[in-house]
């Protein structure tokens, strides 16, 4: 299929950047970029040739044959993590190496193996994390979700919904929209999704669409992340360093790009914002990033978004229990208080540690609890 016509050379240097990064998946990468294998290939092999030049009907830079953990270094990672459960990619790593295994992988890949097999949970562990400065080890372990304000257009206002890549600082979406609503949200999400793959979890504030309140951090655009299995996490209230990444990308938008878009058309702002995050990702050195681009440090995500998911699948000892209209569910004869947002959904009741308290979970989000002993 034809690349769009509005963005060419952007959509091509993106696409050519992750297809020669390591470990790549050029099948994937074509398919999420809706070309064809052998329009992929065809501008692979001119950017390798003339390089940026070569993207204007030519590419540079060598091509090299993925770089994938082997079946058995993970199959041994993920023994060892079965005898010790509290050990992290690090520990492993250095175990492994004291045992005399050779090409040990990187204590971030060991992580992320650890991650796919379902052996870390997310959320859970960047709630024990320090809420100073942080910054996620590999990326998509973490995506930071938030609108730059507003400001007035020939109809109406444009509310620019920004996407950052926490540990790469790569925007992955620059979004001229029209309103702040759950349904806008969700369609500008999607292609992104279809294109970089889905994070490990997304961290936005309390505001809507993602969130009402202190109070009722869960929405229908939250739900529908936590169903594709993203973990959401939402900022403390009045502490926007929280976000702080993102602050720091829409001081530096603002001032390139987003003071001269007042009074144009929606459609000519995505446009501008469209050059602009290209030259952010690809060519704009970030001092966080040690001069670096984002783009240096950014790949794709292998979790892949799905329009049809199956069923939810709780454990067998999980109390399965129905969300009610209005927010609740029963358990052991009496009614409890769930998030509204979760009505018609399945979710899993699951005892703690301490006698008469009982964790909610919707997917492998903690939604709720409850206390058995109150009532």
């Amino acid at each position: 299929m034809p690349w769009k016509a509005r963005t060419t050379m952007s959509l091509r240097l993106e696409f050519v950047k992750f297809a020669l990064a390591d470990a790549s998946n050029i099948a994937a990468l074509c398919r999420r970029f809706n070309i064809s294998r052998k329009t992929g290939y065809k501008w692979i092999k001119r950017y390798r040739k003339q390089g940026y030049a070569g993207l204007a009907d030519r590419y540079r830079r060598p091509k090299t044959s993925p770089n994938k953990t082997s079946d058995t270094v993970q199959k041994a990672i993920l023994q060892v993590r079965k005898r010790h459960q509290a050990w992290g990619g690090r520990k492993i790593r250095k175990y492994l190496q004291n045992m005399g295994w050779q090409q040990v992988p990187a204590a971030s890949t060991i992580t992320a193996i650890l991650k796919r097999s379902g052996c870390v949970d997310q959320c859970e562990s960047l709630k024990h994390a320090a809420w100073q400065r942080f910054e996620a080890d590999a990326p998509n372990d973490l995506w930071q979700m938030d609108y730059k304000g507003h400001f007035a257009v020939q109809q109406g206002r444009c509310h620019p919904l920004t996407v950052l890549d926490d540990h790469s600082r790569y925007s992955l979406g620059l979004e001229a929209c029209s309103d702040e609503k759950t349904l806008t949200v969700q369609q500008r999400l999607t292609p992104i999704f279809q294109r970089y793959g889905l994070p490990q979890k997304m961290l936005m504030d309390n505001g809507p669409p993602w969130g009402s309140d202190k109070l009722h951090i869960f929405t229908p655009l939250t739900v529908w992340l936590i169903r594709q299995g993203i973990g959401i996490i939402h900022s403390r209230p009045f502490h926007p360093q929280t976000l702080g990444k993102g602050e720091r990308f829409h001081r530096s938008f603002k001032a390139e790009v987003g003071q001269y878009c007042i009074g144009l058309s929606l459609k000519k702002c995505q446009q501008r914002f469209n050059i602009w995050r290209n030259v952010y990702n690809f060519k704009r050195p970030h001092e966080a990033l040690d001069m670096q681009v984002p783009a240096e440090r950014y790949q794709p995500s292998c979790r892949q978004y799905k329009d049809n998911l199956p069923d939810i699948e709780y454990a067998p000892d999980d109390q399965v229990r129905k969300v009610q209209q209005g927010g609740w569910i029963s358990y052991q004869g009496k009614e409890y208080a769930v998030p509204k947002a979760f009505y018609g959904q399945r979710v899993a009741v699951r005892p703690t540690i301490t006698d008469g308290l009982y964790s909610v979970y919707y997917c492998n989000q903690k939604i709720a609890q409850l206390n058995v002993k109150e009532q």
